[in-house]
């Protein structure tokens, strides 16, 4: 990646310790079930962007590493914990979680792997009643809370 090229996307952790740009856009958007990525994540699922390592950079602190298999590494931030990808050990791609993303509207998932440890009440989220977070708190609530999150933005 070149300094004189300018990020397609760009993103970083919830402290703001680490950053990265994307110069190309991802190859491939997915959603992945499978039971390494749940804990991972820490969540029922995980989303990455597939990205030649070529067209990314760290731009903003190194991020920690735990080789969670015999052929992978996971980024988090050292600081705040936030989980950021994983990557094959010494391959051409990184593959990055897609919440981590200041516009994670724009990396859509178009495939889904590890189906197997897909949790059964996944597939009805969708359906369920649901809130703003305004709506979920209230506005006197909202008022008093001091977020101490990294903007989507440098």
């Amino acid at each position: 990646m070149t300094e004189a090229s300018k990020p397609v996307l760009t993103g970083g952790c919830q402290c703001g310790a680490i950053r990265y740009a994307l110069m190309s856009a991802p190859t491939r958007v997915s959603i992945c079930h499978c039971r390494m990525c749940q804990k991972a994540s820490g969540a029922p699922f995980a989303s990455f962007a597939d990205v030649n390592r070529e067209n990314f950079a760290w731009t903003r602190g190194t991020p920690g590493t735990f080789r969670s298999s015999s052929i992978a590494d996971r980024y988090f931030c050292p600081a705040c914990g936030t989980p950021l990808g994983f990557g094959g050990i010494d391959g051409p791609r990184i593959e990055i979680m897609t919440g981590t993303f200041d516009r994670p509207d724009r990396v859509v998932p178009t495939r889904q792997f590890g189906s197997e440890s897909r949790l059964g009440w996944v597939v009805a989220i969708a359906n369920l009643p649901s809130q703003t977070t305004q709506q979920n708190y209230g506005p006197d609530k909202m008022a008093r809370i001091v977020s101490h999150q990294h903007p989507d933005h440098d």
